[in-house]
């Protein structure tokens, strides 16, 4: 039975408000939502629809015209949304010939005068009731447990960016990513746009080794203190990372700089060599500055920067056990013997990282997470974001990341300015052992890239996200580059016994 949690409850003293109401709800709302808007001729359902539906397009002025008449308007927006008036329905089983139930599997369904065809609509819609109260209107909101949370959450922002001084801030979806982290771009009236993360606080996951879950096994951020520690420092250095307006620790919410909105690549999606070279260079300076491992973020919290321990290592290698080899083999998982030659491989591999140099790794130093600042000059045309799950490790980890960029192709001949780049840098620098950094970077390499190709597989599997499965050729065939240094031998003949690398590579 679909639980109902107690109605929430909204005075709105204007117009104003109510569009702000919708464009809110707008970031709430996800395909399968049917938000059902009760109220009088004049309470505002219509004005509150068309909010919602131009935040959803980010256009202020697309029509959206009543479908009084038309009973149905269809807009193809990010998320696709259908707008009912069933005002004038004759009959509630007509609700089906206006292809309601294609429109709710496939988007989000917006229905004044609900009342028409209540029988028809399913049983877990929002409800919204609009009424007059005094010079505005008074909305209440019921909402089946999980739409609940929704609401409550991008209201919960709305306040915060009150708090903030910014009550009236338009706000639009930005991104998401894959993990749960969500981002909006909030434009205040000062005309400057700035950054909002939604870093939701989540239940602590099942134990997956010694008892520890998940994220305190392999050292993944869960608040934003560790974001605000290292862009701070970021900062200090003279990084361009986003400088911090507010943060809500225990709600995690972060008001952040916009750093700007180019990337790396250019519009085919092809990485640009001059961005590329400058953010590997960007990398061999934060390479050379030694980073503090303890941090004071607040008077009460220092972030301790995590290392990228043999625990965590192994746990991301993992993935290939447990993701990558049963995709492969259709749902037959590796042996114990396998899986003991796997783990041991590596625990000798890590052994040989013990003389590696290590320092600061933003972990994932590729182009969905660096900004391009055509305007600046030297380190700071290198947006740094995204680096919450920052730990000390071998250096050559980011490089991997770069020079492998898990999203995008880069080409062999591109592949190796990027390494002579970064080298000659470093050699300039004084006191760096090249041969001793590639091979680390190879294990590292290696490392990143087994992590990724369980990954992919657990994003289609367990999350339901299969547009990750895009890059898996690609993620092996960085894989068979770095198999190719000596030192991965046995990682090499491991691969290719189960079949997941050919004899060839």
């Amino acid at each position: 039975m679909t639980t109902i949690k107690p109605v929430i409850s909204l005075h709105l003293d204007d117009d104003d408000a109510t569009d702000r109401l919708g464009e809110d709800l707008a970031l709430a709302l996800k395909p399968g939502d049917c938000l059902a808007l009760s109220g009088d001729l004049g309470a505002g359902k219509s004005s509150l629809s068309r909010a919602l539906i131009r935040a959803l397009a980010d256009d202020a002025e697309l029509e959206v015209p009543s479908p009084t008449f038309t009973l149905v308007q269809s807009y193809e927006l990010r998320i696709p949304v259908s707008h009912f008036d069933l005002y004038r329905l004759g009959d509630s089983a007509e609700l089906t010939e206006l292809g309601f139930d294609e429109a709710l599997q496939n988007g989000i369904c917006l229905v004044e005068w609900p009342e028409m065809a209540a029988s028809e609509l399913p049983d877990d819609r929002i409800v919204l009731t609009l009424t007059h109260e005094g010079a505005g209107r008074r909305v209440t909101i019921q909402a089946p447990d999980k739409q609940d949370a929704r609401i409550r959450r991008v209201l919960a922002i709305r306040d915060f960016l009150r708090d903030a001084g910014y009550p009236s801030a338009k706000r639009r979806f930005l991104t998401g990513d894959a993990s749960l982290r969500a981002y909006e771009a909030a434009y205040a009236d000062d005309g400057v746009r700035r950054i909002l993360m939604d870093w939701p606080p989540l239940p602590e996951g099942p134990p997956v080794l010694n008892g520890k879950p998940y994220p305190k096994v392999a050292h993944i951020a869960e608040n934003a203190y560790p974001f605000v520690a290292i862009a701070e420092t970021l900062r200090h250095d003279g990084f361009a990372a986003p400088e911090i307006y507010r943060v809500d620790y225990d709600n995690g919410i972060l008001l952040i700089e916009d750093l700007g909105s180019d990337g790396v690549l250019d519009d085919q999606g092809t990485p640009i060599a001059e961005r590329y070279l400058e953010s590997v260079a960007c990398l061999a300076a934060l390479h050379a500055k030694k980073m503090p491992q303890d941090i004071q973020v607040t008077d009460a919290h220092v972030h301790h920067i995590p290392e990228f321990d043999r625990t965590a290592m192994k746990m991301e290698v993992r993935l290939v056990l447990d993701w990558h080899l049963p995709w492969k083999r259709d749902g037959a998982g590796p042996s114990d013997a396998e899986r003991e030659e796997y783990l041991a491989i590596w625990d000798d591999l890590i052994d040989q990282l013990g003389a590696a140099e290590k320092n600061l790794l933003l972990r994932d130093f590729h182009s969905p997470n660096i900004i391009w600042r055509e305007q600046e000059s030297g380190i700071r045309r290198v947006g740094l974001i995204d680096f919450q799950d920052a730990m000390i490790g071998p250096t050559a980890y980011d490089l991997a990341s770069i020079a492998q960029d898990a999203r995008v192709t880069i080409e062999p001949a591109l592949f190796d300015r990027l390494m002579q780049q970064y080298l000659s840098l470093r050699h300039a620098q004084g006191g760096f052992d090249e041969d001793g950094f590639l091979k680390s970077w190879a294990i590292m390499s290696a490392q990143r890239n087994c992590k990724l190709a369980g990954l992919w597989v657990r994003l289609m599997q367990r999350d339901g996200k299969p547009g990750y499965m895009k890059h898996m050729p690609r993620t092996l065939a960085y894989l068979d580059v770095a198999l190719r240094h000596e030192t991965l031998a046995p990682l090499h003949d491991w691969y290719v016994r189960t079949g997941i690398v050919s004899s060839e590579s």
